[in-house]
């Protein structure tokens, strides 16, 4: 029997490019070749091949279609292009993030094309459905973020893996035996991506820095500043640097500075502290006037532009303070010996001297380039015990500078700042870095006394120069009004409690933000409420553009006191001293591109910090598997709750596979896990009593199961 022939298909041009586009529209993500699109309008004739080139060639010139490749084409989206950066999930999903899109754009894990978290990338946005989130397809890797990871070595007799955090990089990455250089299966490594292949599944990578064994707490803090990108060690051309800098203070540089060497000057800092940024100074002057000296290191004395010193300081932009460490921004030449304002030495500053009265009022002020010598170093322990006792060295002095420093709080709360006093974890870590303790950092009157000067200098160097006429270029810290739906949020949940807040804005929330806090102080409420009220504010940042500080309740604000350990407060005396030398303004976008700089340093390195404090936090709980606390539920989210335990703040998850006695469901407005079939309900701030049953210290996790008070024997 003969096969029976297929029918050619013969059709007039205008039927036909209807056709291909018909083709396109109904696979809208799929680029076709001409042999397939030749398949499926079942083409044979030279014709109407003829006619098929013609009809792309229209579409194209109609942006219906476009030539992805050399003879591929693909339907062209009517929204076309957009750039943004990744946002990986640990599915191996991502959103992009994009200026140009209100709505965060999907791309499944094939439509990625090896682009990974962070890179910023050209995406094709596919023809949606209305009322879906917009899809699209990684088309160009435009930007490379990060390419080096931590991660544990998974190895066998032919090849190894490095494993990634999921949250990091969804998928493992392959490294050849000889690329290993040395680390051994469990061992944490820095890997770095090398290649990725077209087809392949996993990237291929290099291993360039052994880290040591997991769980060894050398190697895991080392994990931390690697994962967050913060370097825990200055090269080698700083450290020749650092060769040159004298230890002397020449007989000409103090000459040219304000000598404040014969006033009483103290420094007031915590116990195991190294690098003292500020000292304060005091004079009794006629009519209950007193001088006071804010004092702050004069760290651009020896960081000089241009030189590999301001380069690391730029690069680093802030000193990271891990639960057992400090990893400083200045080399310790620097950090806690030529620029530490230590006692019984001749020192060089930067500072804001202001003549106030009794009421602390400011009655005249002055800025400029210092010399100072330190009488005495206090601990804040020690300065709160001459504040509560009214006895010791310059007894006059710290209760006369705590009696205005009291009312200059006083002042900021009448204008609306807002008191957020959350409780910070400490530890008691032993040589090896075993905690073996948890305490609670209280902030008391010496605390407090600090704040206030410290407050007071940089809220008056930013309106020194802000409100000049035509301000010039200059870094301010500013936070913006609270976001409005959440604080909705805020204030629907607290009413839950019997507590409310002011939304109307401005002056008058900030006020009953403060009052709601000095309300729940000490109740079981207090650190869910700080938690909730602190992420409906903004974040704080460094930028040029001056919209005041929310918090603070300052139309202006800056940060001048802290430039051993920030380097905008650098940049703050650099420009304070050009423009008291009436030199001109400095350029805006250089000054804006260094404070993005700084704010996104800031960020990772307080992100090193938390997770520094949750290793430990595990690693302490790892001793008291099995034993019950009680808690308080600290975050709802879809696949669980998260429960803060009283007695030392350790935060874990009861997962929602662990809550059996119904089917939960995660109700984001109202903060809760609703159950489908009694309607039980788990909600932020509930108080529970939870089991420890996981602490792993790889992952930095600990998981709680919910228990009964009798399961505690």
């Amino acid at each position: 029997m003969s096969k029976k022939k297929r029918k050619s298909f013969h059709p007039t041009a205008v039927d036909l490019t209807a056709k291909v586009l018909h083709i396109f529209r109904a696979s809208p993500r799929k680029p076709f070749n001409t042999k397939q699109l030749l398949s499926r309008l079942r083409i044979t004739n030279q014709e109407d091949k003829h006619k098929l080139a013609q009809s792309l060639k229209i579409l194209i010139h109609k942006e219906e279609i476009e030539e992805v490749e050399r003879g591929k084409y693909r339907l062209k989206s009517q929204l076309g292009y957009i750039i943004g950066k990744v946002d990986s999930t640990p599915y191996g999903t991502a959103y992009i993030i994009s200026p140009e899109m209100d709505e965060d754009v999907f791309i499944s894990p094939p439509n990625l094309n090896h682009a990974m978290h962070g890179d910023t990338v050209r995406v094709f946005l596919f023809a949606g459905s209305k009322g879906r989130r917009p899809e699209g397809e990684v088309v160009e890797i435009l930007e490379e973020g990060k390419r080096e990871f931590v991660g544990l070595v998974e190895k066998n007799n032919k090849y190894a893996f490095v494993i990634v955090d999921k949250k990091i990089a969804p998928y493992d990455i392959f490294v050849a035996h000889e690329d290993l250089h040395g680390a051994k299966d469990g061992q944490k490594v820095i890997v770095r991506i090398s290649d990725w292949p077209k087809k392949a599944k996993n990237p291929i990578g290099e291993v360039v820095e052994v880290l040591g064994d997991a769980g060894n707490h050398e190697t895991e803090m080392h994990a931390i500043l690697a994962e967050f990108d913060l370097p825990y060690r200055f090269p080698n051309p700083v450290e020749e640097y650092m060769k040159t800098i004298s230890e002397e203070i020449s007989d000409k540089e103090i000459a040219s500075r304000k000598d404040f060497r014969n006033v009483t000057t103290f420094t007031i800092d915590p116990d195991n502290a190294k690098d003292f940024d500020d000292a304060l100074s005091i004079q009794f002057l006629d009519n209950e006037t007193y001088e006071v000296g804010i004092h702050i290191a004069d760290v651009t004395h020896y960081v000089r532009p241009n030189t590999v010193l301001e380069e690391e300081t730029r690069l680093r932009a802030t000193s990271v303070y891990l639960v057992d460490r400090v990893v400083p921004m200045l080399p310790e030449k620097l950090s806690n010996n030529v620029c530490s304002l230590r006692p019984k030495e001749d020192k060089l500053t930067f500072s804001a001297v202001f003549v106030m009265n009794k009421n602390a009022e400011v009655i005249s002020e002055w800025f400029g380039r210092t010399v100072i010598h330190s009488d005495r170093r206090f601990t804040y322990e020690e300065a709160q015990t001459i504040i509560e006792s009214k006895q010791g060295d310059f007894v006059e002095e710290i209760n006369t500078m705590d009696m205005l420093a009291k009312q200059l709080r006083t002042q900021r709360f009448a204008k609306g700042a807002i008191a957020f006093d959350k409780k910070e974890v400490k530890f008691e870590i032993d040589a090896e870095g075993k905690p073996l303790g948890v305490f609670y950092k209280e902030s008391k009157d010496a605390n407090k006394l600090i704040e206030e000067f410290m407050l007071l200098a940089n809220k008056r160097v930013a309106e020194f120069i802000g409100k000049k006429k035509n301000a010039p270029t200059f870094v301010y810290r500013v936070h913006d009004v609270p976001d409005e739906f959440k604080l909705t949020d805020f204030s629907n949940f607290i009413k839950k409690f019997g507590y409310k807040i002011n939304t109307s804005g401005g002056m008058n929330t900030s006020k009953s933000i403060t009052k709601l806090l000095n309300e729940v102080k000490d109740k079981k409420e207090q650190n869910i409420f700080e938690t909730l009220a602190v992420r409906a504010m903004a974040k704080a940042v460094y930028t040029c553009e001056n919209i005041g500080h929310y918090g603070l309740a300052f139309s202006h604000y800056t940060h001048f006191t802290s430039p051993i350990r920030r380097y905008p407060d650098m940049l703050v005396h650099r420009l304070l001293d050009r423009y008291l030398q009436n030199q001109k303004s400095a350029s805006l976008e250089e000054y804006e591109e260094l404070c993005r700089h700084a704010t996104n340093k800031e960020i990772l390195a307080a992100n090193a910090e938390r997770a520094s404090i949750k290793y430990k936090q595990v690693e302490w709980m790892k001793d008291h598997i099995g034993e019950v606390f009680d808690g308080v539920i600290s975050g709802v989210t879809e696949w669980g709750m998260y429960v803060e335990i009283k007695e030392n703040l350790c935060e874990g998850m009861v997962s929602i596979r662990d809550l059996d006695d119904d089917q939960y469901l995660f109700d984001e407005r109202n903060y809760c896990l609703r159950g489908r079939h009694r309607n039980k309900v788990y909600t932020f701030g509930d108080e529970v009593t939870v089991k420890i049953v996981r602490a792993d210290l790889v992952k930095r996790q600990l998981d709680y199961i919910l228990a009964e008070k009798e399961d505690e024997k």
